[in-house]
């Protein structure tokens, strides 16, 4: 889908800093962050290493608060939640992929996408049924038995945007999810994140150094020196 650019954001930052440490030995990673994004948005993050994208994306995920500044999810201020309360709306709304996949080796496709059922308390059947579909979304339901071990990298990472999605998020943040993958492969997980995004209305926001793979978004946030350095669109928009 395309975001509707007139539709009220589904998350902003206004004025966000972090710093990490204190006194002389402070590190101000981000300086002053005012982003929007939209629902139904595919966001590349794009940046050089020490840039803040990470730093970014962790305040994003609900992994960890700013130093000062705004942050609404859905009108709702992130930044005046307790630890408990940034978990749950992590577990409701938000789904995470990973360059480095974080299967567990001793289990199952299956098993590995029903996790995030499992730490909700949901039963047996519900996470049999909503694994499986999440499976069949990735074009995996046939290899639901098998483990890691026995899926190629590209099948590793599609089980792992199956457990990202099996509870339905409305934000889907990935950070470099080709970058394990060779060429081939890397097409193949950006035009399952571009299915996602345009069939189920998941708004995406990926972290990635290829230009390539950003040309996939509707939307490239360009980051340097802590701060958002320009905005443009890309390829798909």
């Amino acid at each position: 889908m395309t975001p509707d650019r007139t539709a009220a954001p589904i998350i902003s930052l206004r004025g966000i800093t972090k710093v990490f440490g204190s006194g002389p030995t402070a590190f101000q990673a981000l300086k002053g962050i005012d982003l929007d994004i939209r629902p139904g948005d595919f966001v590349a993050v794009m940046g050089p290493s020490g840039s803040g994208k990470s730093t970014t994306m962790n305040i994003l995920g609900c992994l960890d608060v700013p130093t000062a500044g705004e942050f609404l999810f859905k009108g709702r201020h992130v930044e005046t939640l307790d630890r408990d309360q940034r978990a749950l709306l992590r577990r409701r709304y938000l789904g995470f992929v990973f360059q480095g996949f974080n299967l567990l080796a001793r289990t199952n496709a299956l098993e590995n996408v029903e996790l995030p059922l499992l730490y909700r308390g949901e039963d047996k059947k519900m996470r049999y049924e909503a694994g499986m579909a999440a499976l069949d979304k990735v074009g995996l339901k046939e290899w639901w038995d098998h483990t890691p071990a026995e899926l190629s990298g590209g099948q590793q990472q599609r089980v792992a945007i199956a457990r990202a999605i099996v509870t339905q998020p409305a934000v889907l943040l990935a950070d470099e999810p080709t970058g394990n993958l060779d060429s081939e492969r890397s097409v193949e997980i950006m035009e399952l994140l571009t299915d996602l995004n345009r069939n189920s209305g998941i708004t995406v926001i990926m972290v990635t150094h290829e230009p390539d793979m950003a040309a996939f978004a509707h939307t490239i946030v360009h980051f340097k020196d802590g701060l958002v350095e320009r905005i443009q669109e890309g390829e798909a928009a």
